[in-house]
């Protein structure tokens, strides 16, 4: 079987991040410039590679202020580091899902991590493209990364959570 390459639809894909914030709310935010790649041996995706990167001056929580600090050096230093990268050692197939591994760099910092992926499956959009979509879901810890700045509490604990929640709704198109 041929290699299939797929091309992320950005009109219709984001990528979310959520922290807990004071340890008793979570703040959502997303990365809104990103761009992913993906080529498949199979019609099933099974051992696929995924490429991703996405800038992190593109963060977006909402909140100018809070954006400003996480684009600083106490966070992502988006000047420095404009990019974050992943890209895939295996994807393998879970019954109807996936577990996509990979490398993971953020910061300049890479580390291995493993994604849940639940595949929605393929469509053909009225223009008559192909289309797959998958929803990706997993979890880091942002200190392993460099993004150490926090805040103790005076009722303890401390201000940002270190484990942050990555959710995906992507979509690809099936390049000729």
């Amino acid at each position: 079987m041929a290699t299939t390459n797929w091309a992320l639809d950005p009109a219709h894909s984001e990528l979310q991040f959520k922290v807990k914030h004071l340890m008793i709310t979570t703040v959502t935010g997303s990365l809104k410039s990103l761009n992913a790649s993906l080529t498949s041996p199979s019609d099933d995706f099974e051992d696929a590679s995924v490429k991703f990167e996405a800038e992190t001056a593109s963060i977006d929580t909402g909140n100018n202020d809070r954006d400003n600090h996480l684009k600083s050096g106490d966070f992502f230093d988006a000047d420095q580091f404009p990019k974050i990268t992943f890209e895939s050692t295996s994807l393998e197939k879970d019954d109807d899902d996936y577990k996509l591994k990979g490398n993971l760099t953020i910061k300049g910092i890479t580390k291995p991590v493993k994604l849940d992926v639940e595949f929605g499956g393929i469509a053909t959009d009225p223009w008559g493209n192909t289309k797959a979509g998958f929803t990706i879901s997993g979890k880091i810890n942002r200190t392993d990364f460099g993004l150490t700045w926090n805040a103790a509490l005076e009722t303890g604990g401390v201000m940002v959570s270190e484990d942050v929640k990555i959710l995906g709704e992507l979509q690809f198109v099936k390049q000729a």
